[in-house]
């Protein structure tokens, strides 16, 4: 490779990071700039889903940018790479078992909910005590799901495309490691914030119930458990895209 190609990488990767964080702050300032519901709650679960994408998007751009001189692999190419040699096997692992339990809780809270005092449908969960019947919300309804549920879908679509565009560049495979993981922590982003509004929201308006039992008190501990290992999870998730200098060790 000559001085000015070396020189162009160069100039290539050094433009990786602010790319990254212009993608985070665009979805800030959609976020800031959009109402997408006049209902805090509402409009909170359409918000993360497009600050999602617009991470995503961030990586991608990222990605196009830093691609070094060279392009694609060769079809000579002979053993053919897989994305999951290097991804993130921990944080993958527990990002897919968050992604089955986001849907999982919202098909038990669609399933429960029940029209709130105003009259719409599946606002509330109706809770029936010997003191009589409680309507108990915000509960996470079908209106929660179709932000969350969509925005999941959406980014892991774009996610293996991504993971699928890292893996078929050329480079070394320490490149290919952080690419990889940076598409990883802008998935989890997706997975990981609908979860602890959900769970949040779920535990809030169950803690508030006038009467429950050991099932109850199991669900609580539950959604406790959801909630903080997803809020972790986001966290870790912002981390891998914006300090990846603090993650290059991380091989698992």
């Amino acid at each position: 490779m000559s001085a000015a190609a070396r020189t162009e990488d160069a100039w290539r990767a050094g433009l990786v990071m602010p790319v990254r964080w212009t993608g985070v702050a665009t979805g800030l300032l959609v976020n800031a700039l959009v109402t997408f519901s006049p209902e805090p709650d509402v409009d909170l679960l359409y918000g993360i889903p497009v600050f999602g994408l617009c991470v995503m998007a961030g990586v991608f751009v990222a990605d196009v940018v830093a691609r070094p001189n060279g392009g694609w692999v060769r079809a000579a190419e002979v053993t053919p790479r897989r994305f999951r040699d290097y991804v993130p096997r921990s944080l993958t692992a527990v990002l897919a078992v968050q992604a089955v339990v986001l849907p999982a809780l919202l098909i038990v809270a669609a399933a429960t909910a029940t029209a709130d005092s105003d009259g719409r449908q599946g606002r509330a969960l109706s809770v029936t005590c010997v003191a009589g019947t409680h309507l108990l919300s915000p509960w996470p309804g079908p209106y929660y799901a179709w932000p969350a549920l969509g925005g999941l879908t959406l980014g892991t679509v774009a996610c293996a495309l991504l993971l699928r565009r890292v893996t078929a560049h050329s480079g070394n495979d320490d490149q290919r490691r952080v690419n990889a993981r940076a598409a990883v922590g802008a998935w989890g982003v997706l997975v990981s914030a609908p979860l602890f509004a959900v769970s949040a929201t779920t535990g809030f308006v169950m803690l508030s119930m006038p009467c429950g039992g050991t099932a109850t008190a199991l669900a609580l501990w539950g959604l406790a458990f959801a909630a903080l290992a997803s809020v972790l999870t986001a966290g870790h998730c912002l981390g891998v895209l914006l300090l990846p200098q603090a993650y290059v060790k991380d091989q698992s």
